[in-house]
C-alpha cells in the first residue's frame, strides 16, 4: 500500500481495519504458494506480497477511495469480500447504473452485507426489474437502494412475501410505490415478525385490515416505530389526559405523525404549556382529539407566538386566552403575518377597539380564521342593506358564520317582507322551521298591536341555536 503512494496516516488507518482477517487471508494464500514450483525457494515476504499483487488489492483501495468510501468502509468491504475482489468493483458499478452515488456506494455495499458480494448482477437487476412492475419507479430505485441496500439481499421469494404483506392490506401498487419510495426501510429492515405485531397493534384502536394499508400507505414511518418504546406510553399518556381509545383512532387517522413523536420531548411539553395558560384537563383532551394537528406544531415557533399575539396584539385578556385556545385550537395553525395580523388590523379599521375585539374573540375565537374577502361582503351587507349599528355585530360576532347568499339575505329578506325586526342571534342562529314560526308569532304579535289588542311587541326570541362554521380558507360559506 505504500508503494501504492498512499500517505502513512492512510495506511495505519486502513491497516487497522484490515487487521486480523483479511491479513489471515493473505498469510493462507501465500502459505499454500509455497507448494508451487515457482515459488517453492521463495520467502514468506515474497509469497505474500505476489499475494498482494494479485488480487490487485491496492488499485481497488485506490478506486473505492475515489468514489468517496471512507477507510473503515474500505476495510470491512474487503474483509466481507472473503477473496473476491473483482466483485465489490462489479457492484459498485452496477449500484451507480441505478443512480447511487457518492457515500451511499459505500454505505449499500456494507449495509447489503456479504450476500450481496456473493450475487449476480443478473439477479439484482431481477429485483429492480419486479420492484419496478410493482408500482416502484426505476429513478427511485437509487434513492431506494441508498437508504436500505438491505432489498439486495433479499430471495426473490422473501421479496416477494414482503410485498404482499402490503398488497394483502388492500394496498394498490401506485400507493406501494410511493410507500416504499416516501420510505425505503418499510420494505426491507424490519423482520416480518415485526411488521405482523405493528400492525396488529394499529388494528387494536378499532381499525380495520384495510384501513391500516391505507395508514401506511400514507404515513410509513409508523413501521420504524417502537410499540414498547413509542406506542405503548403514548397511549398510557393519552389515557391520562382522558382521551378515550376512540379519540386515539381518530389522531392515529387524522395525523399519524402524532404517533412517530417522541413522548417526553414534544408532547408533554405541549400539553404542561396548555395548562399554564389555563386550558381546562377536559379542554386539552377535546383540543387534540378535534385538531391533532396542534401536536405537530413547534411549541416555540408556532404555539407560543400565536398566543403571545392574541395576548398582546388581538386584545384576548390572561383570563380568556385558556378558552380562547380551548375553543378554537385551529388558531394555532394560522400564520400570523398572513391570517391573524390582517384580520386583526380589518376588525380595528371598523371601530371595534382591541380591548372589544379580544372579547369578541373570546365568544366566538372562529372570529379571526375567515378570510377577509368573506367578512367584507357580510359587514357591508350589514351596515348598508340591514342598517344595523355596529353594536349588533359587537353582540353577535358569529354572524361572520352564516352564508351571505344562503342565509343571511334570505333571512333578512322575510323580516322585511313581514315587516318584523329580529336581534342577530335571533335571526339567524335557529333552522328554517324555527325561523318560520318565529316570524309567524312575531306577525301576529304586530297585527294585534296595531289593532289595539295588544301594547306589547316582543319580537325576539328567547331561544339561540348555535350554527356552523366556515372553515378558515374556503370561500365557500357554510349555511
Amino acid at each position: 500500500m505504500r508503494k501504492g503512494r498512499f500517505g502513512i496516516t492512510y495506511v495505519n488507518n486502513l491497516s487497522s481495519r484490515l487487521f486480523p482477517d483479511f491479513i489471515d487471508y493473505v498469510m493462507i494464500q501465500a502459505a499454500g504458494m509455497k507448494e508451487m514450483p515457482e515459488f517453492a525457494n521463495s520467502s514468506f515476504n515474497v509469497r505474500a506480497k505476489a499475494c498482494l499483487e494479485e488480487c490487485n488489492v491496492v488499485p481497488l483501495i485506490r478506486w473505492l477511495k475515489h468514489n468517496g468510501l471512507s477507510y473503515p468502509q474500505i476495510g470491512k468491504l474487503i474483509c466481507n469480500s472473503k477473496g473476491n475482489l473483482e466483485a465489490i468493483r462489479s457492484i459498485a458499478d452496477w449500484l451507480k447504473s441505478i443512480h447511487v452515488n457518492g457515500r451511499f456506494i459505500g454505505v449499500a455495499l456494507i449495509r447489503g452485507g456479504e450476500n450481496v458480494l456473493q450475487r449476480s448482477t443478473e439477479e439484482l437487476d431481477e429485483i429492480v426489474w419486479y420492484l419496478e412492475k410493482n408500482g416502484v419507479k426505476r429513478d427511485w430505485m437509487g434513492y431506494i437502494v441508498s437508504r436500505c441496500a438491505e432489498l439486495l439481499s433479499f430471495s426473490m421469494e422473501e421479496l416477494k412475501t414482503r410485498m404482499n404483506f402490503y398488497f394483502d392490506m388492500g394496498m394498490n401498487e401506485r400507493d406501494f410505490g410511493t410507500m416504499v419510495f416516501d420510505f425505503p426501510k418499510v420494505l426491507g429492515f424490519y423482520s416480518l415478525e415485526e411488521m405482523n405485531q405493528k400492525v396488529a397493534y394499529l388494528k387494536e384502536f378499532g381499525l380495520g385490515n384495510e384501513d391500516v394499508g391505507r395508514l401506511l400507505a400514507f404515513r410509513p414511518q409508523l413501521m420504524g416505530c417502537s410499540i414498547e418504546e413509542r406506542w405503548k406510553p403514548l397511549v398510557k399518556y393519552f389515557y391520562y389526559l382522558g382521551i378515550s381509545r376512540d379519540g386515539m383512532r381518530r389522531i392515529l387517522t387524522v395525523k399519524p405523525m402524532v404517533f412517530c413523536f417522541d413522548l417526553d420531548a414534544n408532547i408533554v411539553q405541549k400539553v404542561q404549556f396548555f395548562r399554564d395558560i389555563g386550558v381546562q384537563e377536559k379542554g386539552i383532551a377535546s383540543m387534540l382529539v378535534r385538531f391533532p394537528s396542534l401536536l405537530t406544531y413547534s411549541l416555540h415557533k408556532k404555539i407560543r407566538p400565536v398566543v403571545i399575539f392574541l395576548l398582546t396584539n388581538a386584545g384576548v385578556s390572561q383570563t380568556d386566552i385558556g378558552k380562547v385556545i380551548g375553543l378554537g385550537p385551529e388558531l394555532l395553525g394560522c400564520s400570523i403575518s398572513k391570517k391573524l395580523d390582517p384580520n386583526v388590523k380589518y376588525f380595528l379599521s371598523l371601530g371595534i377597539d382591541v380591548k372589544t375585539l379580544g372579547e369578541m374573540i373570546a365568544d366566538f375565537p372562529m372570529l379571526l380564521r375567515y378570510n377577509i374577502d368573506i367578512l367584507r361582503p357580510k359587514y357591508r351587507y350589514l351596515r348598508r342593506t340591514m342598517v344595523r349599528p355596529l353594536d349588533d355585530l359587537i353582540e353577535f360576532p358569529r354572524f361572520f358564520s352564516y352564508s351571505l347568499e344562503e342565509r343571511i339575505i334570505p333571512r333578512h329578506k322575510i323580516l322585511m317582507d313581514n315587516r318584523v325586526n329580529f336581534k342577530l342571534r335571533y335571526m339567524l342562529s335557529s333552522t328554517d322551521d324555527e325561523f318560520q314560526q318565529k316570524v309567524e308569532a312575531a306577525v301576529q304579535r304586530r297585527r294585534m298591536f296595531e289593532s289595539g289588542i295588544s301594547n306589547n311587541l316582543g319580537l325576539d326570541s328567547p331561544t339561540d341555536d348555535s350554527s356552523e362554521d366556515e372553515t378558515d380558507d374556503v370561500d365557500i360559506d357554510v349555511v
